[in-house]
């Protein structure tokens, strides 16, 4: 019997929401990611953990996809995309003001807006992490490509500037409330934006030199000082290396190894703080079949690290 003790949620139980949608980037396939995760029996693997599990079911988000979607300055897919992540915000936000731990399969990581929007009209005071190897914080006008899935942290934090499209969007998000962990190929941008925005970052850099151990030590006491926070984990599997997680839509060589991954998963949830998890970006028609078996079970072993899976 687990004897887990959440600090932020009523009871050992998890609201689990696929999101099989690609429209915040040019890549087609990471919508099947959710679907290939669910039947690698990631569901059964966390009751055996000891969780209460409700399932949303596979829904078809094209159905939200606009007749007519064209660009809105440089950003492509904003009427999609800010239909799904609204969405999505809503059934976070179900899940969590019933007590439950929100997890959210993607997709790619424009998702993000919708799960930490969510995460956020319940607990204001909420942390991110976010593990990837880019920081996913390009505004409208820095942004090369116009893929919304490397802008979602900037609407989170009201630096993004107004895109009515996205209206729906509301700041949620203070830079002390933020940090990131595995960055290695980040805009010049973006290294602007997190200078000027005083944002915690942790490159391949800082991991190489302090150790993963140090490094989740210092990300946590910063956005959730003395355990004061719930946690929302945003892990894109793309933090991983390509070695370790070679199905994935933006892949950069020189990332976590598996140990360093699955260590955050495990400190986390150690916190007790942990209230809401992404896990973006695996995408099941990229690389050969066995290394989509080896992303997707690393995904899912992500998953039961940060709800409880011990190694001993």
């Amino acid at each position: 019997m687990s004897t887990y003790k959440p600090k932020f949620l009523k009871s050992q139980s998890v609201g689990v929401i696929p999101v099989p949608f690609s429209g915040g980037q040019k890549r087609d396939g990471v919508d099947h990611g959710p679907v290939k995760i669910i039947q690698f029996g990631l569901l059964d693997q966390l009751k055996e953990l000891g969780w209460s599990v409700t399932f949303d079911g596979h829904r078809d988000y094209t159905q939200l996809r606009p007749a007519s979607d064209p660009p809105v300055g440089k950003l492509l897919n904003t009427r999609y995309v800010s239909a799904v992540t609204e969405s999505v915000a809503s059934s976070v936000q179900a899940h969590l003001e019933k007590g439950s731990l929100a997890l959210t399969l993607g997709g790619d990581h424009s998702i993000a807006l919708g799960t930490f929007a969510g995460t956020a009209r319940v607990h204001p005071d909420a942390a991110l992490i976010w593990i990837d190897a880019h920081a996913d914080i390009n505004t409208p006008e820095t942004t090369d490509s116009g893929n919304i899935h490397g802008c979602p942290v900037s609407f989170l934090l009201g630096i993004a500037g107004h895109v009515k499209e996205l209206g729906w969007v509301k700041p949620c998000l203070t830079p002390d409330r933020l940090v990131y962990i595995g960055l290695r190929d980040v805009d010049a941008g973006e290294k602007k934006i997190l200078k000027e925005n005083g944002i915690k970052a942790f490159s391949m850099h800082e991991v190489d030199k302090y150790g993963i151990a140090k490094v989740v030590e210092m990300a946590i006491q910063h956005v959730s000082p003395n355990r004061s926070r719930p946690i929302h984990l945003s892990f894109d599997v793309d933090g991983l290396d390509p070695s370790v997680a070679p199905s994935t839509g933006t892949p950069v060589r020189g990332g976590l190894t598996f140990r360093e991954g699955h260590y955050i998963c495990e400190a986390i949830h150690e916190t007790g703080c942990l209230v809401a998890m992404d896990l973006m970006e695996v995408n099941p028609s990229l690389e050969d079949d066995e290394a989509v078996f080896q992303t997707v079970t690393i995904g899912c072993s992500l998953v039961r690290c940060a709800m409880g899976e011990t190694l001993l």
